[in-house]
Order: structure tokens, then sequence, then C-alpha cells
């Protein structure tokens, strides 16, 4: 664990998982498009988006798909992960009121290079609603042992 309570690629093993679950709210939908731009009506108009096949309002593909990231930051590998890569396939609507259950499975870990592979998944009521892998970068504990190790044996400039 690094001091954020986050895990090191040291800690981390294939098939570990974790689970991060929101309800996403009206606010949560209204909110999302004013700070990305995205006002589609599809999101924001009940009227509109009753005449869409999806037959009422529905939440932004990348709202519900950042629970995953909530996931990440907070669960597995946790505090001090930094995304470098996402992949995403949206497979079914979520709606206002509906909770995400996004869980973060370790499919592979690239020890050498401080990175691991996650597959990612959200679901609603047990229904797969996206579905993806995400590449994370995570710090090391012997690298931070090793670097604190090489910085106390420097000598000290006068």
């Amino acid at each position: 664990m690094n001091d954020l309570n986050g895990h090191d690629i040291e800690d981390l093993r294939v098939g570990m998982s974790a689970t991060f679950s929101k309800t996403i709210t009206e606010a949560d939908i209204v909110l999302f498009a004013g700070v990305s731009g995205d006002s589609n009506a599809i999101h924001i108009n009940e009227e509109y988006a009753a005449t869409t096949p999806f037959k009422g309002r529905i939440a932004h593909g990348m709202l519900s798909a950042s629970v995953i990231s909530a996931a990440v930051a907070n669960r597995l590998p946790g505090p001090g992960a930094i995304y470098l890569n996402q992949q995403l396939n949206f497979l079914a609507p979520v709606r206002p009121g509906d909770t995400v259950h996004a869980t973060v499975k370790v499919r592979e870990v690239v020890a050498d290079r401080g990175r691991v592979v996650l597959e990612t998944t959200c679901r609603v009521k047990g229904v797969m609603v996206i579905d993806g892998e995400a590449l994370v970068k995570v710090d090391s504990s012997a690298r931070r042992a090793a670097k604190a190790a090489a910085q106390s044996a420097a000598p000290a400039i006068a």
C-alpha cells in the first residue's frame, strides 16, 4: 500500500476485483450536461426523449462510465493510480434513478512497467450496461524504497 492507501504494483494480483456504486440522479445529469457541454435532448428533454427508441431520458454514457473512474480511484488500484487508457462499449441505457455498479478486475499485471490492465464493467439491476478495459499506472513500493535509499546515500551539499 502507498501512503494514500492505494495499491502498489507489488500488491496487485490477477483476479483481484473491487466495485464502486452510484445512483445517477437528476442533478448528476443536469450538472454533467453543464460541465461537459453535452446538452443532447436525449438527456435533458423528456418530451423529446419519449419519441426516441429509449422511450425516455437516459444518462450520458460518459457520466455512467465515470463510475468506473471512481472504482479505479477509490478502490482498485485506489489512490495514486493514474489512468492511461480506457476502452468502452455501451450496451444498454442508464436512466435517472438507476444505480450503476462499476466493477474493476485485474486482468494483467506488468510489474516492470508499473502498469495494470483492468477489465471494467458497469451493471444496473444485474444487466451489463458498459464493458471495457482500462490501462492504469501504479507506483511501486520497491521503486520508492530504492529512491529513498539513493537520496539518503547521496552526499549533502552545503
